[in-house]
């Protein structure tokens, strides 16, 4: 028995100078952004006693790769382990809610009863007036009612009515108030909400052991992935004659149920969660195998089409200076943004527009046009030695002489010298492709048909500077040696006889109008159909 008390004696002494858990929250320093992942940077301040601690860290995103998480200690602090959890639950965990908005809330209960009061008013005064109503017939001569009684009882009925319906009057005056006051409420509650930072699920349970009590600064780094960014762009240009301004944006979208306040931001074209394995080639053994069937795709390219609007664009005078505080690094495998500047990124799921670079490129403008295709012309600013500004592929908002045009798509993974940016359509350049009559026509030869297509392309500069103009055409090309195909007239174009493309490099001055004709033969049997001629 007496060793039973001691055993009690001994666990009852070994549970009452156990150390609690101590809490404490991170605060976020910096974050690099991939393209579908962060790398987040933490810093975290706790008092610890001699001996081994338990440290728990809230606010830590609610996802976490828990084989990146990386703890920076000082030298006298041992980490034993490291566990992510969103489950930590202890009656020691502090109670964080905001007493503003419990007082914005207990408002919002009084009037919600205050309002159930004047409903249930309401409801007591119509029903009433409904009783009133279905006994004011008392009129008749079995109602053994005399004249004067008659009139008082109307006099009561209309009075009494009266004074309900203004009850009623009133009671909707009082509900409209308070309705008023609950919609201010809920608007103030929905605010201080937004200004509070966003409370994660995430914490990490920290085992260390330390020979002296200090206090001491925790650094945490580890890699989630609910966080991305994307490049895109605005391009400005004055004239046909200026350089391209290139803002050099970002979008920034995170959701890792943390907001990222003040915080220094690096955004990488890397992706720290592809396969880094090298590749290692094995013997190639060919083998005896069944023939499968592959389905065709469609892989054809178009041009993407612009949409001109007619808003007007200012720049804003602050982006430029905001390069100044972006530094490019380029790496043997990706690309780098460095931004001094803090960023408030809230964890919302929404895009934040990060600005990084202004950049001027010098650009040659040449207009194109394919009149079978579209008849207008696109404005195209070819720009050399495009791999020097460190551009990614994305979106872009095209400005030209101050208005807003359109976007476009920057794509620098190419393997031409000259990166070729549509700057969108241009109105003042026009252009006409109509069909000779009297030049075409048909024709049967014993067992043959022969079609003549013959065509006039009209252009005209109606600009007040002169232009240079790429434009093109096309004439089919036969794949059946019964369909053969002659081209009459070329149009003094340079001719690319196995693709049929015509190509002109047309100078235009201020108002000047130049036509090109073009004529081609096409004979094929006469009891056959060409469908796509």
């Amino acid at each position: 028995m007496k060793k039973i008390f001691s055993l009690l004696i001994v666990l009852v002494s070994a549970i009452a100078f156990a150390q609690k858990p101590i809490f404490t929250s991170a605060k976020i320093k910096s974050a690099t952004v991939y393209s579908n992942s962060a790398e987040l940077l933490q810093s975290a301040a706790v008092t610890l006693p001699s001996g081994t601690s338990e440290i728990v860290i809230k606010n830590v995103a609610d996802y976490v790769n828990e084989n990146t998480i990386q703890i920076g200690a000082p030298a006298n602090v041992t980490v034993l382990s490291v566990q992510f959890t969103r489950n930590f639950i202890s009656e020691y965990e502090i109670d964080e809610s905001n007493p503003m908005i419990k007082r914005v809330r207990d408002s919002i209960m009084l009037i919600e009863k205050e309002m159930g009061k004047i409903a249930n008013e309401k409801v007591s005064y119509s029903k009433t007036i409904d009783l009133l109503d279905k006994n004011q017939n008392v009129a008749g001569q079995n109602s053994g009612l005399n004249v004067t009684e008659l009139i008082k009882l109307v006099d009561y009925y209309r009075a009494k009515r009266n004074e309900l319906s203004n009850l009623v009057d009133v009671l909707y005056e009082k509900e409209n108030k308070l309705k008023d006051k609950l919609s201010k409420l809920n608007s103030k509650l929905e605010l201080n909400t937004q200004k509070q930072e966003k409370t994660s699920q995430g914490k990490l349970v920290i085992q260390v052991m330390t020979d002296t009590a200090s206090s001491v600064n925790l650094d945490i780094n580890y890699l989630t992935n609910n966080a991305s960014w994307s490049p895109f762009y605005d391009l400005r240009a004055d004239n046909i004659n200026s350089p391209i301004n290139l803002m050099y944006k970002a979008k920034v979208v995170q959701n890792t149920g943390i907001d990222w306040k003040k915080v220094k931001l690096t955004l990488s074209s890397g992706n720290p969660n592809q396969n880094n394995t090298a590749p290692i080639l094995q013997a190639w053994f060919l083998r005896f195998g069944y023939p499968r069937n592959y389905g065709y795709i469609n892989d054809d390219t178009k041009m993407n089409e612009v949409v001109v609007t007619a808003y007007g664009i200012k720049k804003d005078k602050t982006e430029s200076s905001l390069s100044n505080y972006t530094t490019i690094n380029e790496n043997q495998l990706n690309v780098s943004f460095d931004i001094e500047i803090p960023y408030d990124i809230l964890s919302n799921g929404k895009a934040h527009s990060v600005a990084l670079k202004d950049l001027k490129l010098p650009a040659t403008y040449k207009y194109y046009a394919v009149p079978k295709v579209e008849k207008e012309a696109f404005l195209l600013a070819e720009i050399s030695e495009y791999s020097k500004f460190n551009l990614l592929p994305g979106e872009a908002n095209i400005i030209f002489e101050g208005m807003y045009v359109g976007k476009t798509m920057i794509n620098p993974n190419q393997t031409s010298d000259t990166l070729n940016l549509s700057m969108g359509r241009d109105k003042k350049i026009a252009i006409k492709r109509e069909k000779i009559a009297d030049k075409s026509g048909t024709k049967f030869l014993s067992g043959y048909k022969e079609q003549t297509f013959t065509y006039d392309i009209t252009v005209k500069n109606n600009k007040k500077e002169a232009i240079e103009m790429l434009l093109k055409d096309q004439y089919p090309i036969s794949t059946d040696k019964e369909i053969t195909i002659e081209l009459l007239d070329n149009g003094k174009a340079k001719v690319n006889p196995e693709t049929g493309i015509l190509t002109w490099d047309v100078k235009l001055g201020a108002g000047e109008t130049k036509k090109f004709r073009i004529s081609y033969k096409i004979k094929y049997p006469k009891d056959k159909f060409i469908d796509n001629l």
